[in-house]
């Protein structure tokens, strides 16, 4: 596995330390006044979801890893662990299911995800940019309202709540960003 420098760290890498794999969250390049430049890294642990803030020296050298991401569908949720199953292999894979987070309700029966591996070890999952849902209930169409950056509260067919532009009426398509948690367009 390729060795970084601790200036090189970027979010999003996943760094070998202290025995773990973790996730780097946020990076802050400083440079004080008096001393060398660091890299004040926030990790969260892929495997059991700890946190740590960590100082990186640029000369110190960090293990990067790569994970290996694969294509996989969900099949069903059963006892807290989210079923998975590999497009190609049809092997099956178990994850927690709080590893989705607050983005959890916009998976969908046969959605495809991306599983990443670490040696065979499923870590993690993310699901796809955009997805579709239903509006179940919201404020009618009001004709001539057109103000710039008026929203209205929505329930989704999942039961979350966003906002969403005037114009959307009750049992519209629309596409949800998975990211931001927010409207994106029209279905």
């Amino acid at each position: 596995m390729p060795k970084i420098n601790g200036n090189e760290i970027r979010p999003g890498n996943v760094l070998e330390h202290d025995g773990g794999l973790w996730v780097a969250v946020k990076a802050d390049h400083v440079k004080p006044g008096k001393g060398g430049a660091f890299a004040q890294v926030e990790m969260k642990n892929l495997r059991n979801g700890s946190k740590l803030n960590e100082r990186f020296r640029s000369a110190d050298k960090v293990e990067r890893v790569r994970l290996e991401q694969r294509d996989m569908q969900f099949l069903y949720e059963d006892s807290g662990q989210l079923i998975f199953m590999d497009t190609e292999t049809y092997d099956q894979v178990q994850l927690p299911a709080d590893i989705l987070g607050e983005r959890r309700p916009f998976l969908q029966d046969g959605m495809t995800i991306v599983v990443e591996f670490h040696e065979d070890e499923a870590l993690n999952a993310t699901l796809p940019q955009k997805v579709t849902c239903t509006i179940e209930e919201t404020e009618p169409v009001v004709k001539g309202q057109t103000a710039a950056n008026s929203f209205k509260p929505a329930l989704l067919d999942n039961g979350v709540r966003i906002t969403v532009p005037p114009f959307v009426g009750q049992g519209e398509a629309i596409i949800v960003n998975t990211e931001t948690m927010e409207y994106a367009e029209r279905a």
